[in-house]
């Protein structure tokens, strides 16, 4: 699981903003938003343009690093903070699995120009790269592969300095040694790979407004299979959406879903933005691996707070042992029936990140009003 993340001059952060899933209060109510000790669900409020976006992205940028994952769209020109005088963001990642922690630190100058990289476990110093100075530091006895031809990969970088392929330019170690040696079964490199490559990011608005029916198709012909269209049908109408769906294979081999009427009403195209961002969510995470982090930003951007609650109850109930962080800036979600005081977090225009718990002096308890405080200005310090 994720323990510690941190992030430094990355877009809007330009001081560090540090997310500690491992610092946990003595609350005993809720406690299926911990697991192992650590958080497990998290709520982030924050008001409109604090960053809550940009925070997910932040998270998610591992991802880049050790997947050979497409970048799309992504804006490199924002990549470090605007106000800076340094060129590059930093980042560090605490994983913990089965006792061992693993950090892993990387700077970069945008998504694919890495600068440097370390990583360290248990404290042991695995390997220290800087790009920038050529200079490298590798002590891989200590997770048994020093029989990792090291060379091939130095050629590779001198072989790339003269090449404009800035994929390979920005080659980490780390993920080129998970690729070139013969790591355990238990071995925790690959259970940090197997986690960062079940992270997931969704912002619902962003999703919804983009509708491009080719991009449901694939999904349409999953809900075609045995029970998959009746769990899904299932999941629409518990979020309060009541309908019976048709899903047909037409001639040309695509699929279609329907609203079932005496005349069959096409679902894409008639159904509300609220619905289409659930079918987002089902897709994304419901259908193939069960995700190690979701990061679902404006989750409850269509719903009313009814709904809202609902949905982050069902991704509690439905995905226990998964890391999730959900951002709002619905006031109605900050409650201890749905969370507890250590779970909820303030992300204020500053780009500092602070918990209820620790954002008053106050000792929080069960009973507490936590939206009212919160409207009350109790915590407007962290604002």
């Amino acid at each position: 699981m994720l323990k510690k993340f941190e992030v430094r001059n990355f877009k809007n952060f330009k001081d560090n903003l540090t997310i500690d899933f491992g610092n946990i209060g003595g609350y005993q109510f809720s406690t299926d938003c911990i697991t192992d000790n650590i958080i497990s669900k998290m709520l982030i409020y924050g008001k409109n343009g604090t960053g809550k976006t940009n925070l997910g992205v932040a998270v998610m940028d591992i991802i880049y690093s050790l997947l050979d994952y497409p970048i799309g769209s992504l804006d490199e020109n924002i990549y470090v903070n605007a106000d800076s005088n340094e060129d590059y963001a930093e980042f560090r990642y605490t994983f913990t699995f089965n006792e061992t922690d693993v950090i892993y630190r990387y700077s970069k100058s945008s998504v694919l120009d890495l600068r440097d990289e370390e990583l360290i476990i248990d404290g042991q110093n695995i390997f220290c790269c800087n790009f920038i100075e050529n200079k490298f530091d590798f002590n891989l006895k200590n997770i048994s592969a020093e029989s990792v031809v090291i060379d091939r990969y130095l050629e590779s970088l001198n072989k790339n300095k003269s090449s404009d392929d800035l994929i390979e330019k920005a080659l980490p170690f780390l993920r080129w040694l998970i690729s070139n040696s013969a790591l355990t079964s238990d071995s925790a490199l690959l259970r940090m790979y197997d986690y960062v490559g079940r992270m997931s990011m969704l912002t619902i608005g962003g999703m919804v407004l983009y509708r491009s029916k080719r991009m449901y198709n694939s999904f349409f012909g999953i809900l075609n299979e045995k029970d998959e269209l009746k769990k899904f049908e299932g999941f629409l109408n518990l979020m309060g959406v009541e309908c019976s769906l048709v899903s047909k294979k037409l001639p040309d081999e695509r699929y279609e879903l329907y609203f079932k009427h005496k005349k069959l009403i096409p679902f894409y195209e008639n159904a509300s933005s609220g619905t289409l961002a659930l079918l987002n969510m089902y897709r994304r995470f419901f259908i193939g691996k069960i995700p190690s982090l979701m990061y679902l930003d404006e989750f409850d951007a269509f719903y009313h707070f009814e709904m809202a609650e609902n949905l982050l109850k069902y991704f509690k109930l439905r995905f226990p042992n998964s890391q999730i962080i959900f951002t709002t800036h619905n006031t109605n979600l900050i409650s201890n029936r749905l969370l507890r005081p250590d779970c909820i977090f303030i992300l204020s225009r500053t780009g500092k990140l602070t918990s209820l718990n620790n954002a008053t002096q106050r000792e929080l308890r069960e009973g507490h009003n936590l939206e009212k405080m919160y409207i009350s200005g109790e915590f407007e310090k962290y604002e």
